[in-house]
C-alpha cells in the first residue's frame, strides 16, 4: 500500500479544527502507514489542539487583517511574507502529495505556495458564504468540498463536491456507525446532569469562550426560567463563567446546570429538546445530524456576517428560529420557553433540520483526496 503524505491547514476555531482533525483520524484510519502534518496559526487554539489529537503541526506567524485599524496590517503583511516563507520550507521539505485547506489564517498562505509549486490543493469550506481567502483560493485549487448547495456564486462549479461538515464521532451513540439515538442514552444523560428526564431541557452553548450576548439573556430572564418548570443545561465559556455564577445565587433552586466547559456533549444533545446556539458552521452540521431542534443567534463579530448566512441556509427551510444578536437580551429567553413547550413546533423543526444533515462527511472528503491524489 502506498504510503501518502498529506498536510492539512488551517484552524483559528473549533469550527475549523474539529473538520481538519477528523479528516485526518478518517484518512489515519484507512491508511496506517501514512503521514499527517498539519500547519495552523502561532498562538492559536489549534497549536494545542492538535497534538492532544496525537498530530505534529508546524506554526506560522499569520493574522488576519484588521479592517478597523488600518495601520496596524504593516505588521499583518510582514507575519504575512514570513509566513509565506515558513509555508515553502516545510512544503519543500514534507513533500506532500496534496495540501488542504479547511480555513483560518494559515491555510492561505500554505495553499497558496502549494498550488503555486504545482502540488493539488482541496479546499473544505464549512460555511454557506464563503470567505474572501477561499474564494481567492479556490482558483487554483483541485476540488472544493461544500456544506451548504448554491455554492457556485462563489466557487467554479465544476470544482464543487458537496461532502457536508466533518463532526466529532465522540457525539454519536453508536460513533462506529456514525448513527444517533439519543432516546437511548436521555436518562443516563440527564443524570449526568444531576435533572430529570421528566421535564423540558434547554441547552445552551455559545461556543468554547462563550457568547456574551447569550449568557446575558439568560442571566437576565433567570427568574422567569425558575418558574417555568423548564430545565437548563448552561454553557457559559470560561469568560464569563463567574458572573453566571454570580446571578444563579440569587435563584439557588433553579433547575439549571451551569458550567463553563460541558466535556459530554454526547450526553448534552441527548438531553436537550431545545437548543440555544451560536450559528457556527460546525455547530449547525452537528445539529442536523443530531436533528435538535434550534435557536440561533448568529454571532455579529465574525467575517462577511456569516454566521447569519449560515443561519438564514436554515432558517429558510423551517429547519431552525433565528433571534438577532440585538434582540436576544429581551426575546431569546421568551421566544425559548414559548417554544420548548410547543410540541408540534419541536417536531417540525427536527423534522426539517434531519433533511439537511449529510451523514459520513469525512469518509467523503477522504475520497475525493485519494481521487486526486491517484
Amino acid at each position: 500500500m502506498r504510503k501518502y503524505r498529506i498536510i492539512i491547514s488551517g484552524g483559528g476555531t473549533g469550527g475549523h479544527i474539529f473538520p481538519a482533525i477528523s479528516i485526518a483520524n478518517e484518512f489515519k484510519e484507512r491508511f496506517p502507514d501514512s503521514e499527517i502534518l498539519f500547519v495552523g496559526a502561532d498562538n492559536r487554539m489549534e497549536m494545542e489542539r492538535v497534538p492532544a489529537a496525537g498530530y505534529n503541526i508546524v506554526g506560522l506567524p499569520v493574522s488576519g487583517f484588521d479592517r478597523a485599524q488600518l495601520f496596524r496590517n504593516v505588521n499583518v503583511m510582514r507575519r504575512l511574507f514570513i509566513s509565506l516563507h515558513l509555508a515553502k520550507k516545510t512544503i519543500r521539505e514534507f513533500k506532500p502529495d496534496i495540501v488542504i485547506g479547511v480555513g483560518g489564517y494559515a491555510s492561505g498562505p500554505t495553499l497558496w505556495v502549494a498550488a503555486s509549486q504545482g502540488i493539488p490543493t482541496l479546499i473544505q469550506e464549512q460555511n454557506s458564504y464563503a470567505g474572501i481567502t477561499n474564494k481567492l483560493l479556490a482558483k487554483k485549487a483541485t476540488k472544493i468540498c461544500v456544506a451548504y448547495d448554491g455554492m457556485e456564486k462563489f466557487f467554479p462549479k465544476n470544482k464543487i463536491v458537496l461532502t457536508g461538515n466533518p463532526v466529532r464521532k465522540s457525539l454519536f451513540s453508536d460513533p462506529s456507525e456514525n448513527k444517533w439515538d439519543g432516546s437511548k442514552i436521555k436518562s443516563d444523560a440527564c443524570r449526568f446532569f444531576s435533572l430529570t428526564s421528566e421535564k423540558k431541557t434547554i441547552l445552551v452553548i455559545g461556543g468554547s469562550l462563550g457568547a456574551r450576548t447569550i449568557n446575558r439573556s439568560i442571566q437576565t430572564h433567570l427568574e422567569e426560567i425558575s418558574a417555568s418548570g423548564v430545565q437548563v443545561i448552561w454553557q457559559t465559556g470560561r469568560f464569563y463563567y463567574s458572573d453566571a455564577q454570580e446571578a444563579l445565587k440569587l435563584y439557588e433552586n433553579a433547575p439549571v446546570c451551569c458550567s463553563d466547559f460541558i466535556s459530554r456533549m454526547d450526553y448534552a444533545y441527548a438531553a436537550a429538546d431545545l437548543v440555544i446556539s451560536r450559528a457556527g458552521a460546525g455547530t449547525i452540521s452537528e445539529l442536523c445530524l443530531l436533528q435538535k431542534p434550534v435557536i440561533l443567534v448568529p454571532s455579529p463579530n465574525v467575517a462577511e456576517d456569516h454566521q447569519t448566512k449560515n443561519a438564514m441556509a436554515l432558517v429558510e427551510k423551517g429547519a431552525a428560529i433565528l433571534v438577532t444578536d440585538r434582540d436576544a437580551e429581551m426575546s431569546l429567553v421568551p421566544k425559548a420557553l414559548e417554544v420548548v413547550n410547543d410540541e408540534e413546533c419541536l417536531r417540525n423543526l427536527s423534522r426539517q433540520i434531519a433533511g439537511l444533515a449529510i451523514p459520513d462527511s469525512a469518509e467523503r472528503i477522504v475520497d475525493e483526496i485519494i481521487s486526486i491524489i491517484e
